[in-house]
């Protein structure tokens, strides 16, 4: 078997077989097939595209490049969540202890975050002590103790993903749906969970930033899923502005707090209702989603699912008296407003500046080992449809200098385009993509 052969195949539209993609998977792993020649070939699938079954081989093949996670050892139907990205996003730190509050065990690989804000782990690290580093016998024990826990993703899983996905960056291949959702689904698949629920954001602050992109996308990665004998579905939701009033690392956990206390901004908690109701009845723990949702808002009543967040915290070596006191968490030292100019209606808050204000401050990361400052961030006074008038704080800063709050105001006042009528409420669900619905076909 040669690359030229397999290279040239796809050039002409034809249909690569199983043998033929675990080849040049394995082979660019290792290093025996060079960045040109795959280079070549991600080039040619981007202008011929891959049909259902060569788009499952791939993803297969890059799940297999690595660690599979075996969690026979936890008892029940396993559970994860994933989110392919956006602005203030903090829906794991709410949703998971929501499920594992009804005894829905979760367990959960996630990463670090590259961009605006920190990822899930980088988040929960606000908590001093708490560690993502867990061995594998300690994970599983803590999801049949906790019912949750969340590892860091280890450089074993997936790992020809993470260079095939690097050489992607720079050919200009990236956009491409089967590679996208191979992508994605290569690394959940290996994390091993039963049941799998996908949040793709559509918007300004999205990935995918057309929302019939968006649904296509979805389409794509439940295919993946359902044809790798997962039970899963997908979410489409608004990224058109930030999720939440909270962007930044620690505002986002004081956030996620509020939340689980009941007290949770409305477009955040609608997101992790949606999102919970898929587990639950996924789970077999509902038989409708009213009384799933029913569930969900129940552990929220009663505070267990704030008392999960808490044992969850503890049980990976993090203060858990920090939950019940938010107040300890990390903060900034300075705190600068972001007043209006213009009486009006909030229009628009572009989600992609927001984002941006937040990296000024050094709430995220330009690369992998840029430091991230947990205290800093952005509060968002005004959303989408509120009435402003001159003088109001559209948004507060929160930040370590004066020079980068300054720098972030400038981004802030951008993001807000104000009009003089209300503007058209748009929805936070834009819909839900089951397996049963799609069908196969190939992705452009």
């Amino acid at each position: 078997m040669r690359m030229y052969d397999i290279i040239n195949r796809k050039k002409m539209g034809q249909s690569l077989t199983r043998e033929e993609i675990r080849f040049m998977i394995d082979g660019y792993t290792k290093g025996e097939i060079p960045d040109y020649q795959m280079s070549a070939l991600m080039m040619a699938i981007c202008f011929q595209g891959m049909d259902e079954t060569e788009t499952l081989e791939l993803a297969l093949a890059m799940r297999d490049s690595g660690d599979v996670l075996d969690l026979s050892q936890i008892d029940g139907r396993k559970v994860d969540k994933h989110s392919t990205g956006g602005v203030g996003d903090k829906t794991s730190l709410v949703l998971t202890p929501m499920i594992a509050a009804l005894g829905i065990p979760v367990a959960k690989m996630s990463g670090r975050g590259l961009g605006h804000t920190g990822g899930t782990i980088d988040k929960l690290e606000c908590f001093p002590g708490f560690s993502a580093e867990l061995a594998k016998e300690q994970f599983f024990q803590n999801v049949n103790q906790v019912k949750m826990a969340i590892m860091g993703q280890t450089k074993e899983l997936a790992p020809a993903d993470k260079k095939l996905y690097a050489l992607r960056d720079v050919t200009a291949t990236v956009d491409q749906l089967s590679l996208i959702a191979s992508s994605i689904m290569s690394k959940k698949l290996a994390s091993g969970a039963d049941i799998i629920v996908l949040d793709v954001k559509t918007g300004s602050g999205a990935f995918m930033k057309q929302e019939a992109d968006a649904f296509a996308l979805a389409e794509e990665m439940v295919r993946i899923g359902k044809n790798a004998g997962k039970k899963i579905s997908a979410v489409i939701t608004d990224m058109d502005q930030p999720l939440g009033n909270a962007v930044g690392n620690s505002l986002e956990v004081k956030e996620a707090i509020l939340s689980l206390n009941g007290l949770g901004p409305a477009d955040l908690m609608e997101v992790v209702y949606a999102l919970g109701t898929e587990l639950v009845l996924a789970a077999g723990k509902a038989d409708s989603q009213e009384e799933a949702e029913e569930m969900l808002k129940q552990t929220i009543k009663n505070k267990t699912a704030l008392d999960k967040f808490a044992e969850f915290i503890e049980a990976q070596g993090g203060e858990k008296r920090m939950v019940y006191q938010p107040e300890l968490l990390p903060a900034a030292s300075i705190q600068l407003p972001v007043t209006n100019t213009q009486a009006g209606y909030a229009a628009k808050i572009q989600a992609e500046e927001i984002g941006q204000a937040s990296l000024l401050l050094g709430g995220g990361r330009t690369t992998k080992d840029s430091s991230i400052d947990l205290s800093v961030g952005i509060l968002l006074n005004k959303k989408r449809g509120d009435f402003v008038r001159p003088g109001d704080t559209l948004a507060t800063i929160y930040a370590s200098s004066i020079d980068q709050a300054k720098e972030a105001y400038g981004k802030i006042v951008c993001a807000y385009q104000i009009q003089p009528d209300m503007p058209e409420k748009i929805p936070m669900i834009k819909g839900v993509v089951r397996p049963q619905a799609i069908h196969g076909g190939k992705a452009p």
